[in-house]
């Protein structure tokens, strides 16, 4: 964008963007299927303090402070306020517990074409403790909260973008970390039915970066994996930038696992496990141990690095092969930066042990990279159930970003692949078949962008098989976000992503 100045000015980080939230309304009323497209950036303070100063004075994930600044200045900084530009636009929740939606769900507001649509409120979240409401019809900002206005406990600046909701109850689960000289991490359950917000466990742990957590039918499970923030959080301010703060991958660390019995029990089980990195959780589900079928084992399926490095692929210069180090990402070099599909195993999660040292978490499986994914996602109606087929974007090294749509069997532990060359696709969405009686029942909607006209379309899939079902040109690019969510007229669930 222009400054005042007329100087140019850019996020040098795929995650640095100025957030902008897509609404894609899919109308059937006239008979043939009718695509309404509407965008709006969210974040309009943001833009005017760029506009006038030319740079960013707030804590951001990536964007390096000036290379000019002195020692005594970084650490003074510490002690300074810093702006809190509210750039929040990682995922979306629809008719979020606690966020002002109306308790028995009948409230509906009017969609753009006249017609409702069942979404009472709207919130943008991210990595922090803070929530952006806005306009589901407009996408307008209406203004922003923390998570102490659920809990006044709920004071740490850092939490998951990805919330966790129970299918059946719709109640919301997540962690809020308090960092310090002895960090805390507090596990969280909005309820759906009444709006209140229950601290579920409190607990000591290292602070790290943690996009998501898991969630089973009867217990959360936070994943403390190995991208450890330096100085007990205060490297955050230090370096004004998340990616700096995270110390260097330790592979002789462990990843811990927590695990929280939702019924009020506290922190029941904690395990670890070899190190590793990941973005997204995907699933968690409980079964009967085959050790002894009275104890209860937990499977918790997610995407893997084998180290934090992945992170700084996601610079503007490696994405667009802008700058010479952007050469470590090309084509084979990129292999160590891939994720991998990998199930873990927390065995006997209820043989009431009380050790001070944690149990071993077993290593299930993990995938060939080349056919895993990243943005995963699987049927919502199965979360916190055992499941088959998880969906994502695929890089199989085709370019520099994503290639392909796959699916993911975890059966057989085969991949099925949607692809066009050069063209681009965004994040899948599964939207059910009401009707349906298989996991893959349903469609998969996706923005893609035509690398040849420079356009982008929204594009249907069938889930069983990935075959083209139809696609809506847009006038048009589309930028690439991050995640999005559906919500189907008249249907009650609509999960938290």
């Amino acid at each position: 964008m222009k400054t005042d100045d007329g100087k140019e000015f850019a996020a040098k980080h795929w995650f640095d963007g100025f957030s902008c939230v897509h609404r894609f309304e899919i109308d059937f009323d006239a008979g043939s299927p009718h695509v309404t497209y509407t965008s709006r950036r969210t974040v309009d303070e943001m833009l005017e303090a760029v506009r006038k100063t030319g740079k960013l004075n707030s804590i951001t994930f990536a964007a390096q402070r000036d290379p000019c600044d002195s020692f005594f200045q970084k650490v003074m900084s510490i002690f300074k306020p810093k702006p809190n530009i509210h750039n929040i636009g990682v995922t979306l929740s629809v008719n979020m517990p606690g966020g002002g939606s109306v308790k028995n769900g009948q409230k509906q507001v009017a969609a753009t074409n006249g017609h409702t649509n069942g979404i009472e409120t709207l919130h943008v979240k991210t990595d922090a403790y803070d929530m952006k409401n806005i306009d589901p019809v407009t996408l307008e900002p209406k203004g922003v909260t923390t998570q102490t206005k659920l809990h006044p406990d709920l004071k740490g600046p850092l939490s998951a973008a990805h919330a966790k909701t129970d299918p059946d109850t719709g109640d919301l689960f997540n962690y809020n970390l308090e960092m310090g000289r002895q960090s805390t991490y507090r596990v969280f359950c909005i309820s759906a039915s009444t709006g209140e917000t229950r601290i579920l466990a409190a607990f000591p742990g290292k602070p790290a970066y943690l996009h998501s957590l898991l969630l089973t039918s009867n217990h959360v499970i936070l994943c403390v994996w190995n991208s450890h923030i330096k100085w007990g959080g205060i490297s955050i301010l230090y370096e004004s930038n998340i990616l700096d703060a995270i110390a260097p991958f330790d592979p002789n660390s462990k990843a811990t696992w927590y695990v929280v019995d939702r019924t009020g029990k506290g922190l029941v089980a904690t395990y670890e496990s070899d190190p590793f990195f990941s973005f997204h959780s995907i699933n968690a589900w409980e079964e009967p141990s085959a050790s002894d079928p009275s104890k209860t084992d937990i499977l918790c399926e997610l995407s893997l690095y084998d180290s934090t490095d992945v992170v700084h692929r996601f610079y503007y210069d490696n994405l667009m092969s802008l700058h010479s180090d952007s050469k470590k990402y090309a084509g084979k070099k990129r292999m160590p930066h891939l994720p991998s599909q990998a199930q873990f195993r927390l065995p006997s999660v209820n043989a009431g042990v009380s050790s001070p040292k944690p149990l071993p978490a077993e290593l299930v499986f993990k995938a060939d990279k080349l056919i895993s994914m990243e943005l995963p996602i699987i049927n919502p109606a199965y979360l916190t159930r055992k499941h088959r087929y998880v969906y994502g974007v695929a890089d199989r090294l085709k370019s520099t970003y994503f290639d392909g749509i796959v699916k993911f069997d975890n059966v057989t532990q085969t991949s099925t692949f949607w692809e066009t060359e050069a063209h681009t696709p965004g994040e899948p969405i599964f939207v059910a078949d009401p009707e349906g009686t298989k996991e893959d029942d349903g469609v998969l909607l996706t923005v893609v962008l035509d690398g040849f006209k420079e356009k982008s379309y929204l594009l249907v899939l069938d889930a069983r098989d990935l075959s083209e079902l139809g696609r809506a040109d847009m006038q048009g690019p589309m930028s690439f976000g991050f995640h999005g969510t559906h919500k189907a007229t008249g249907r009650n669930y609509t999960g938290d992503v």
